[in-house]
């Protein structure tokens, strides 16, 4: 496991558009999809092996189930390298989401190309576009990190969203997320 910070997407960035397989409905997935703007739009690469993913795991649906109430979308992507790392692939995916309970489409990179395109660097990576998709956070979840004693709690990222939902403008004081390195072919 390679330790590793996020590239830190510059603010702004509006989310570069994607069609990719959902490995739990099999349904080709797209960000503009044509159904109603969501009040934001929050995309994670995450996999199903790295050990600060599961660190975060039950707390990141808890929080994805509370702020889809509220009008945000949720989207998870794993863009890892099967043929290396064969617990990443979508069948895997598929049991890895049932199992946590995700309540959000968990899409397969198989290309690699969306995760390039987002600068995505490792797992977990959070970022957060408003509802012109137009990057307003990018980053942690949260301080906390598998040893480090200190409680998941996804304030980083709740702090965003709750921004966002009271249209104030998100902090931009804004820390890399930590994890393991996205596994490229």
């Amino acid at each position: 496991m390679a330790v590793t910070p996020s590239t830190m997407l510059p603010l702004g960035t509006i989310a570069p558009d994607f069609t990719l397989p959902d490995t739990e409905s099999d349904a080709l997935i797209s960000l503009r999809d044509g159904k109603a703007t969501p009040q934001a739009t929050v995309i994670m690469f995450i996999c199903n092996h790295c050990p600060f993913v599961k660190h975060i795991q039950q707390k990141l649906v808890s929080i994805a189930k509370e702020y889809q109430k509220k009008g945000i979308r949720f989207i998870a992507i794993s863009a890892n390298d099967v043929k290396n790392y064969p617990a990443d692939s979508p069948e895997n995916m598929r049991s890895e989401a049932k199992q946590a309970g995700y309540t959000f489409p968990y899409l397969y990179d198989e290309t690699q190309a969306v995760a390039k395109t987002y600068q995505a660097a490792c797992t977990p990576d959070f970022y957060v576009f408003d509802q012109h998709l137009a990057c307003v956070y990018r980053g942690r979840f949260d301080q906390s990190r598998p040893g480090n004693a200190t409680p998941v709690t996804g304030d980083d990222l709740t702090q965003a969203l709750d921004q966002l939902l009271t249209k104030q403008p998100v902090n931009s004081k804004q820390f890399p997320s930590i994890g393991c390195n996205i596994k490229w072919k």
